[in-house]
């Protein structure tokens, strides 16, 4: 289970300005748990003014670097952005949950994979460690990055990428999509919508051999994106999506009821299973999710954003039935499996057993 470690903070490099890349070492004793895959996430939490807040940054590391460490862009108004940027000091302490995430497909290094990348500002976080990564354990697979910003000063990660491509000469190729700045080829300037993907496939890109697209940006454009890929013939097994939370405003205090929750209102029976212990209490069906009750009832569960866009309060449905009203984390195949985001679900049977252990 799910569980935070105070970890050092060993540098700070600003990339843009409004952008820090952090890098953090882990307890010797806790190295083991902070090893990671490609393309997962970090959750950090502290108290501001007393309110406790967690955020999720990814990890844009390659897996041979050999260090631990993520890019936080400011958000306006965001609290923990804000003071990455402007307080967070080499030999501060962070609490950091273990590393999270399925934004990544296996590696082999027989493969000779073509992939194909779609990053929108700080989307670029989570692809870049797939990129390095794949470009160093697959020396036969190549990649092609399309990476959205609206002017060349907002790009993260700018050198690095522009190292990358002249170590992988053949293997990586690189398209920059400015909205604010003209560039030599017209294309390449605007916003990425339906038009300019019909023209990125007809021009740039191959779509029969895609093998795998990841795409990690704000939900309009990963939509369209996506939209475009399966018109070219990409399956939904091809396609991966990261939609990034910086501004994900958590939920909405007045929430709207669906018909199935409006119905079975009432009380239910919830049981959770976390870290082997069982606890169960009463809940009401007044909107609010299993999370926040698992939490009024002094349970730790885990849990990030609280908008169904990190998997970080992932569970199972053991028993009962509950409605997930946002879901932007988990595969179709998960949900079938019975999976949930916890801070999504709302009770509809008079019992429910959920299992954060699974």
């Amino acid at each position: 289970m799910a569980r935070f470690h105070s970890l050092e903070v060993t540098d700070i490099r600003r990339d843009t300005r409004d952008a820090v890349v952090v890098t953090l070492k882990p307890e010797e004793a806790d190295a083991d748990a902070f090893t990671f895959i490609q393309g997962q996430y970090l959750t950090f939490r502290r108290d501001f003014d007393g309110e406790e807040l967690r955020r999720s940054y990814s990890i844009c590391a390659g897996l041979d670097e050999g260090c631990l460490r993520v890019g936080i862009k400011r958000v306006e108004g965001g609290a923990f952005s804000t003071f990455a940027n402007e307080q967070l000091k080499v030999g501060d302490r962070l609490d950091v949950m273990k590393p999270m995430g399925r934004f990544f497909t296996e590696l082999d290094p027989a493969n000779a994979k073509s992939y194909l990348g779609f990053a929108g500002g700080s989307g670029i976080t989570p692809v870049l460690s797939i990129i390095k990564t794949v470009l160093a354990r697959e020396p036969e697979s190549t990649f092609t990055l399309i990476y959205a910003n609206r002017q060349t000063s907002s790009i993260m990660f700018r050198e690095e990428l522009e190292d990358l491509k002249n170590r992988y000469l053949g293997r990586f190729s690189l398209i920059h999509i400015l909205e604010t700045e003209a560039q030599e080829i017209d294309l390449f300037t605007g916003r990425i919508d339906a038009e300019k993907m019909e023209m990125l496939f007809r021009l740039w890109i191959d779509a029969d051999e895609v093998d795998t697209a990841f795409i990690c940006g704000p939900e309009p454009m990963m939509l369209t994106i996506a939209d475009s890929l399966r018109a070219h013939g990409l399956s939904d097994e091809q396609i991966r999506f990261e939609l990034f939370a910086s501004s994900q405003p958590g939920r909405a205090k007045a929430r709207a009821k669906s018909e199935a929750a409006a119905a079975a209102a009432g009380t239910c029976e919830v049981s959770v299973m976390l870290d082997g212990t069982t606890r169960s209490f009463q809940m009401e069906k007044d909107g609010r999710s299993v999370l926040e009750a698992a939490i009024e009832n002094s349970m730790d569960a885990p849990f990030s954003c609280k908008a169904g866009v990190c998997s970080t309060c992932r569970a199972k449905v053991i028993e009962g039935e509950v409605e997930m009203e946002t879901n932007h984390a988990l595969e179709d195949y998960e949900v079938r499996a019975g999976y949930v985001l916890s801070c999504q679900c709302l009770p509809v049977s008079d019992k429910v057993v959920i299992s954060y252990d699974e």
